[in-house]
């Protein structure tokens, strides 16, 4: 019978091997903050659940978490479980708050994917996946809800090897399904166990395998021992001859297929009925990786770009990457950073190669969501919130400035909605600019732009959601009250040929005049691609200290579109010829050259309007499956495909979020309430020309 563990805080100073950097990853309304909330129940390191409907949860700790039952921002803890330190990183479900799963990934070292045992692999559990695969996160799934009606063990495993591409070791068989759900029986051990719902789930039994499962289990573990025997050259040649390999010649083989990303061991549970997690937590030990099985971590030489390497060891010179900022009412700003070597000691000064600059470590703080506890040093592979920084960013490096290096950054998705948003009073105004400010250094996703014709500020972000809780925020945190504008699409421009134009700026007015000249080659680029500069200047047509304002005046104009004054992308701009003038030559003439030469290129070089086009995910019960294709097809929908999932369909299409306004209420009036969306950004596509008219028009 497994007992919970007492919390100990003098664990802090364990060995690396003894270390685990965990996140939990899932599709919104999977189980992630339920699971977390239970691993720091049995760890010790919370003394009650909490509970998403009570709003009692701790890593859902800020106010709109708790009223919308919604995790926004990735919240870390430190807990402690058999004598093994975890790090755990608890991420948002909801497509809006990509920014803090991606941020989150980037510095784990290993990942809980968790999926509803009735949905299967949903579009967001996809998308997170994805996002894990970038970074090469090796991950077990726990497959939560068995007990809800509906739920399907075996169909969700056949979904995560055909949706995810993943190869699968089974490691349990569950004993009862829906309702009946009590436990599961342990493969590699041929041990079943059951839990008691009197204990919240803190104990569990060891009982006899039940008779019916017997045949079960039996072809079960062999497919498990040969799946794991595969991945090693001994085992395979032992399997073959016919030769059991050792229970733990299995289980070092399998955590060497696990850390190398060949395998994904899959558990099962209900979080919500404390069932299943204590397992979970002995996986992550036996399974996952420590930093030291992970290789050395490498980056650039800021000054030569040469590659180097830093092993994962408290002995190597610093290295570290901040990964996410936080603003705490209490201490200031927060800079959240994984340290990949060495030590970082409070008190201290540390180098960011990125900007150039030496960053103090005022203070280092061990985060338990919005808990803190003050320590004095940090070692590699912890993650740590550091107080005093000025100008770090997301994604910047910090290390130690004998050694230098730049770890790789983390890229974020552009932002597809935009909002206008003014003060309601002149006192609102100074306070809403800082707001806007802090929130922005926060969020990597929340663009702000201010429109100086109608004075008004224009805010991105990934969805109506986060721009509503970005709004909220600034109602609470800053006190700041705002008019708040109609979501608008976020379209950009781009071009679709070559072109080349000169820009010429003279002005005489008396005394001296000003004289700027540039010639530019604009051509496309692949989508999403982006922008680039290219400086062809010869035998010095145009002086060094020039070039830098012509490209300032290509950025200004390609911010502010030609054709309908939405952002242009996705394009090479060479600037290959130019005159100047001894006197009268200035960095603001060329700047503004350069603007000119860029909208008259573009003007000739095809522009065209892009828009985002969105995934959408429709689960419907069979009855309104014909009504809701139909209303998509005018919707200038492109289905990809339906597949049937118990008593519903679930419709995938790719929609232009033009044409999703109040998608919500339409799908709920036609379904009777019965039919659920969700929707996440895809990717630009071009908008039809009759479309790209009616924008215009409305923009000029």
């Amino acid at each position: 019978m497994a007992q919970p563990q007492v919390h100990k805080t003098e664990n802090r100073d364990l060995p690396q091997d003894r270390v685990r950097n965990i996140g939990i990853i899932a599709h919104i309304d999977a189980g992630k903050t339920t699971t977390t909330e239970r691993i720091l129940y049995y760890t010790g390191r919370s003394y009650k659940i909490g509970d998403i409907d009570e709003g009692t949860t701790v890593m859902d700790w800020m106010d709109q978490e708790r009223e919308r039952g919604i995790t926004i921002v990735s919240a870390a803890t430190t807990t402690f479980w058999k004598g093994y330190r975890f790090n755990i990183i608890d991420t948002p479900g909801h497509v809006d708050f990509t920014a803090e799963v991606e941020r989150s990934l980037r510095v784990l070292d290993g990942g809980i994917t968790v999926l509803d045992a009735e949905e299967g692999v949903q579009s967001q559990s996809e998308t997170v996946w994805h996002q894990a695969d970038k970074y090469n996160v090796p991950r077990l799934c726990f497959i939560n809800k068995m007990d809800k009606i509906g739920a399907d063990f075996r169909a969700t495993i056949a979904s995560i090897e055909e949706r995810l591409g993943a190869r699968t070791a089974v490691m349990v068989v569950p004993i009862g399904r829906e309702h009946e759900f009590k436990g599961f029986v342990d493969l590699l051990t041929r041990k079943a166990y059951v839990w008691n719902s009197d204990d919240l789930g803190a104990t569990y039994d060891e009982i006899p395998i039940p008779a019916e499962l017997l045949e079960e289990v039996e072809a079960s573990r062999k497919a498990l021992v040969e799946r794991v025997s595969e991945t090693d050259d001994i085992l395979i040649e032992k399997f073959l001859s016919g030769v059991e390999p050792t229970f733990d010649e299995l289980k070092a083989a399998l955590r060497r297929a696990v850390i190398a990303y060949k395998l994904v061991p899959i558990y099962c549970g209900t979080s919500l009925r404390n069932k299943g997690v204590q397992p979970l937590l002995d996986a992550v030990v036996d399974y996952l990786p420590s930093p030291l099985d992970l290789p050395a971590v490498t980056g650039l030489h800021p000054k030569t770009n040469e590659k180097v390497e830093r092993k994962r060891v408290s002995e190597e010179a610093f290295s570290g990457l901040a990964f996410k900022i936080q603003i705490d009412p209490h201490v200031g700003k927060l800079t959240y950073v994984r340290i990949y070597s060495g030590k970082l000691v409070s008190g201290s000064y540390t180098y960011n190669p990125i900007k150039g600059i030496k960053e103090r470590v005022g203070r280092l703080l061990l985060m338990h969501a919005n808990q803190r506890e003050e320590i004095k040093e940090a070692y590699a592979g912890e993650i740590v919130a550091v107080v005093g920084f000025k100008d770090t960013i997301t994604g910047d490096t910090v290390c130690d400035e004998e050694k230098p290096i730049i770890l790789e950054k983390i890229t974020f998705p552009d932002p597809v909605i935009s909002l206008a948003i003014e003060p309601k009073t002149k006192n609102d105004q100074e306070k809403m600019g800082f707001a806007l400010q802090r929130l922005s250094e926060e969020d990597p996703t929340f663009k702000i732009k201010s429109n100086l014709e109608t004075n008004q500020t224009i805010i991105w972000g990934m969805g109506e959601l986060h721009l509503e809780i970005l709004v909220d925020r600034m109602k609470r945190e800053f006190n700041v009250e705002a008019n708040v504008g109609a979501p608008q699409v976020a379209y950009k421009e781009t071009i679709t040929k070559e072109a080349e134009a000169e820009g010429k700026y003279i002005k005489q007015s008396g005394g001296r005049g000003q004289y700027g000249h540039c010639f530019l080659r604009i051509e496309p680029k692949n989508r999403g691609e982006g922008y680039e500069f290219i400086d062809e200047i010869k035998g010095g047509a145009i002086p060094k200290e020039f070039i830098s304002p012509i490209e300032k005046g290509v950025r200004e104009a390609m911010e502010n579109g030609v054709i309908a004054g939405y952002p242009l992308v996705d394009m090479a701009v060479a600037l290959y010829d130019g005159t100047y003038h001894d006197v009268d030559s200035s960095e603001i003439a060329f700047k503004i050259a350069g603007s000119m030469a860029l909208q008259a290129a573009v003007k000739q070089a095809g522009a065209t309007i892009l828009e985002p086009i969105m995934k959408v995910e429709i689960t419907t019960p069979d009855e309104y499956m014909g009504d809701a294709i139909g209303d998509l097809g005018s919707k200038r929908a492109e289905i990809q495909g339906s597949t049937k999932r118990g008593f519903v369909t679930v419709i995938v299409a790719l929609v232009p979020l033009s044409e999703l306004s109040g998608y919500a209420t339409t799908l709920r009036s036609m379904s009777k309430g019965r039919a659920t969306y969700y929707m996440e950004p895809s990717h630009y596509q071009e908008v039809p020309r009759n479309i790209q008219e009616k924008i215009i028009a409305n923009r000029v």
